[in-house]
């Protein structure tokens, strides 16, 4: 970054989280160190708040908005994201030392008696989307290689993370115990999760008809020709396998986030327990998982109609008292 603060800060925080997270990081305090131009000791919080104001501002003219909400700036989640950076930065300066408060304010008013306050920026909690029965059938068809075909059975029937199924190495993968082992989940949590043998019988035939015999390393999934050949499939490639297929199928939208969430809601509905899908998603927090009781439509209609029927009988009761 050129700022040693900054660049010290990165390094320490280097140890603590992923790569990815590592990267976003750096981006944040790059936007933000470029629109407020000012040395960290010297921001203050109307910086911060000016810098919210231009983060909202519209993009590209104004011409573009979000389908989601319409609006012209950057999403909400996204600015939060770079003042949750912005914060920990300063976070680690007090601890240092290096300046006495941090400029980002944690609410618009004062908390009191239990109550949060109100957020700097709300972010709408949306409904993940999820695939239907037939557009995953569609999807599936759309794949060309057995090795696609085996990565989309990770994600849409284990509901791995596009990161899980591209650090798969072959001592992960426990065809006995019809389990994969996941080395470096989110948060850098392990866990074994249980696989369809379906999968098995697609990882087979990819590794003996289509995996390079002269890939550079044990990566489960690698490229298949090109330049690249038998190098590890990087997630950019994934995602244009994905895409290719969604336009072969005809499908609007079907990532690989789509697929996790499809995979759960589908086990939601046939009656598996919460605690299994927060193990099997690895989830930090049950709370995180609670969002596919919503996505999981059958469920909640029999629920309802379960206490509807009780309520119809009370109803009965009383009428007749």
């Amino acid at each position: 970054m050129g700022d040693s603060l900054v660049d010290e800060y990165l390094r320490f925080t280097a140890a603590r989280v992923r790569p990815n997270t590592l990267t976003a990081q750096v981006f944040d305090l790059k936007v933000f160190f470029t629109v407020v131009a000012k040395q960290p000791q010297q921001v203050r919080i109307q910086d911060v708040l000016g810098f919210i104001e231009q983060q909202r501002a519209p993009r590209r003219g104004g011409n573009v908005v979000r389908i989601v909400d319409g609006e012209a700036g950057l999403a909400a989640s996204t600015i939060k994201r770079r003042l949750a950076t912005i914060s920990s930065f300063f976070d680690y300066l007090m601890l240092r030392g290096m300046c006495d408060r941090n400029p980002v304010p944690r609410s618009m008013n004062a908390r009191h008696r239990g109550h949060r306050g109100s957020p700097l920026i709300r972010a709408p909690k949306k409904m993940p989307r999820v695939l239907a029965p037939e557009e995953v059938v569609a999807l599936t068809a759309a794949l060309r290689t057995l090795r696609d075909q085996a990565m989309v059975s990770l994600m849409v029937h284990a509901g791995l993370r596009r990161c899980e199924v591209l650090g798969l190495r072959f001592g992960d993968i426990h065809i006995g115990d019809r389990r994969v082992f996941i080395a470096n989940g989110k948060g850098g949590h392990q866990r074994l999760v249980p696989v369809v043998p379906g999968f098995l019988v697609l990882l087979a035939a990819y590794l003996a008809g289509e995996r390079p015999d002269d890939a550079v390393d044990d990566h489960v999934f690698v490229v298949l020709k090109g330049p690249h050949r038998g190098r590890p499939l990087s997630a950019a490639g994934l995602d244009q396998v994905l895409q290719g297929a969604r336009t072969r199928a005809g499908l609007t939208h079907a990532t690989c986030h789509e697929l996790r969430h499809t995979c759960f809601t589908r086990l939601r509905e046939a009656g598996m327990a919460l605690e299994a899908i927060q193990a099997q998603a690895g989830h930090a927090s049950i709370e995180t998982t609670r969002i596919y009781l919503h996505l999981s439509n059958d469920w909640l209609a029999g629920e309802y109609q379960r206490a509807m029927a009780i309520l119809d009988n009370w109803d009965d009761q009383g009428a007749k008292t």
